[in-house]
């Protein structure tokens, strides 16, 4: 019979993405996983496999969350140009916010493993690929609204927009000049005119 674990697997998971998010995967040791986890190794190689399991399964859960977060911020607004100028904004003020500035963990994850990895590699182009198709969503919902104008190639403006958060993501991990942040900003959502 098969003894049910001892602790709750998704606050763990939770808790290693937060570690990984934090640190990264080279710099996490198994000892900061268990003591962050709030359990023993053999319990940890249990449930997620070894540490790169764990990361998987840490990413893949940012993932869901990022995506269907972003999913439901861009729904959630009348405009679809207001809706990304609001993404875009909250980009950058988290990226001014007082605790450190993580970034994305995706994004994270695509420069410290995907150039090694190919599983890695796959996966953080999966997530790309996710938020291209929520993105061209939000466009084609802006031109059937006459939003946006109808000669809007949605696909190709949704793949540039991604291209740009991402960019924008990684540069404000050096914390540039705000103004600087916020004209390329700008000048990226002219993409929506």
């Amino acid at each position: 019979m098969v003894r049910p674990r001892a602790f709750d697997e998704e606050k763990a998971l939770q808790a290693a993405m937060e570690l990984f998010w934090e640190k990264g995967y080279e710099a996490t040791s198994l000892s900061d996983l268990t003591a962050k986890m709030g359990i023993q190794r053999p319990s940890l190689y249990s449930a997620y496999g070894d540490k790169k399991e764990l990361f998987e399964a840490a990413l893949r859960k940012y993932n869901q969350f990022h995506s269907s977060y972003l999913r439901a911020r861009l729904q959630s607004g009348t405009s679809v140009k207001e809706a990304f100028r609001s993404l875009f904004e909250g980009i950058i003020a988290e990226g001014y916010g007082e605790g450190p500035n993580r970034g994305c963990f995706c994004l994270n994850a695509m420069v410290e493993l995907a150039p090694h990895d190919a599983k890695f590699e796959v996966l953080t182009r999966e997530h790309q690929m996710y938020l291209t198709v929520i993105f061209q969503e939000t466009l084609e919902r802006g031109i059937r609204a006459g939003e946006l104008r109808s000669d809007v190639n949605a696909k190709r403006v949704a793949q540039t927009l991604v291209v740009a958060m991402i960019g924008l993501t990684v540069f404000l991990k050096s914390r540039p000049d705000r103004a600087f942040a916020e004209n390329s900003a700008a000048t990226i959502l002219d993409l929506l005119q």
